[in-house]
């Protein structure tokens, strides 16, 4: 029976008595149950997972730490701190840790932006910015004309003009997400001085995967500015939960007053500080990943007629066009399950992506061609 929060005693403020949940991609053992599908046989696309696992630095590390566990970590996770400022420079200071990049954008929503005050994001955009910002009772201002209808690319020009001094917080992705397409340093700095008045947050989950070294020494430069990583793509950490910031001390001080005290644990930051220094799984990762990204183009191009992959993704996904007007993206998805290939539904992961695209994650070249050869075989 669905919960009735209207009658819920101390009631719950308007925006959550109907709730908007976040829709994950889906687990592989569930879609092998619901299919009766061999685990073995499933191909999970959905959720941008690292596909060599968890980095074997961290693995040990963590194992380490389980010792530790009866202890409170520091508050601060004061190691990964230091850790990250010996890694990216600034100091220490200059860091906060949360229990995923997630856990972070809740508190910086609740710090700087009051109730009933707007926050500008592009649309479509990652659903945890307007579903936070609505949960809040802030206003989550999602612009439309702010996204190319070819490329899915942000429109810097457009977004820029979209800017208003009643505006708290400004998010941009970088990498896009859910295109995977590049915003070159000069257009990001139009963003950040375009919201001098107020926070802007850069969010950089999937930078490993562009060639190029991201945002973060733009910190030094913009006192409105905050950095956004984590430790889920890139490092396989998506089950650890662990991301960061990085601002000017002004900015953290204010987050380290509203996060959770004890947010991050002691395997947290053991795994943390020593997926840092795997640089050899991290760099395998990003060969392979970025193999395969101009793999699955290619098969795109070369043996479907029906989809497109959007090009420019420099991300460890893409978006799937469909190109036949016949189908919709719910429709093919669920086709996709039933062949044991798990990919996001645009329709019910984005707000403005309608029924025309899928997102797929990059994997091995070998999950590259199941996906391409489940979506040849939709009738």
């Amino acid at each position: 029976m669905a919960a009735d929060h209207t009658q819920v005693p101390g009631a719950v403020h308007a925006a959550l008595k109907h709730p908007e949940y976040y829709v994950p991609g889906l687990a592989a053992d569930e879609v092998a149950q619901r299919y009766g599908l061999r685990l073995e046989d499933i191909t999970k696309l959905g959720s941008a997972e690292n596909p060599y696992g968890p980095s074997p630095a961290a693995q040990a590390a963590v194992a380490d730490a389980i010792g530790r566990m009866q202890i409170y970590p520091s508050w601060t996770a004061e190691p990964l701190r230091e850790r990250l400022a010996e890694t990216y420079g600034y100091e220490p200071g200059n860091y906060l840790c949360g229990a995923g990049e997630t856990e972070i954008i809740s508190v910086l929503i609740r710090a700087y932006a009051g109730q009933g005050e707007p926050i500008l994001m592009p649309a479509p955009c990652f659903p945890m910015y307007h579903l936070f910002a609505e949960a809040e009772g802030r206003v989550a201002d999602l612009r439309y004309e702010a996204t190319d209808a070819q490329t899915m690319a942000l429109d810097i020009d457009a977004y820029v003009a979209a800017i208003r001094p009643e505006h708290k917080i400004v998010f941009v992705t970088n990498p896009h997400s859910p295109s995977g397409t590049w915003t070159a340093e000069s257009d990001l700095r139009r963003v950040i001085e375009a919201a001098s008045h107020c926070l802007v947050v850069l969010d950089e989950a999937y930078v490993h995967y562009s060639g190029d070294p991201g945002g973060i020494g733009l910190v030094a430069e913009y006192p409105n500015l905050i950095v956004l990583r984590t430790f889920s793509k890139v490092y396989g950490l998506a089950g650890l939960r662990l991301g960061f910031g990085v601002a000017q001390s002004g900015i953290i001080d204010a987050l380290l007053a509203a996060k959770p005290t004890w947010n991050v644990g002691q395997l947290q930051i053991a795994g943390g500080v020593a997926a840092l220094g795997d640089h050899e799984f991290v760099q395998r990762t990003i060969e392979v990943i970025c193999d395969a990204r101009a793999y699955a183009q290619d098969l795109f191009d070369t043996k479907l007629d029906r989809f497109r992959c959007v090009e420019g993704s420099r991300s460890n996904f893409f978006l799937i066009e469909l190109l036949d007007p016949e189908l919709s993206s719910t429709g093919v998805w669920q086709s996709l399950l039933e062949r044991g290939v798990i990919t996001k539904d645009g329709a019910v992961s984005f707000r403005g992506l309608g029924q025309r695209f899928l997102r797929a994650d990059v994997g091995f070249r070998e999950r590259m061609n199941k996906l391409v050869a489940a979506l040849g075989d939709l009738p």
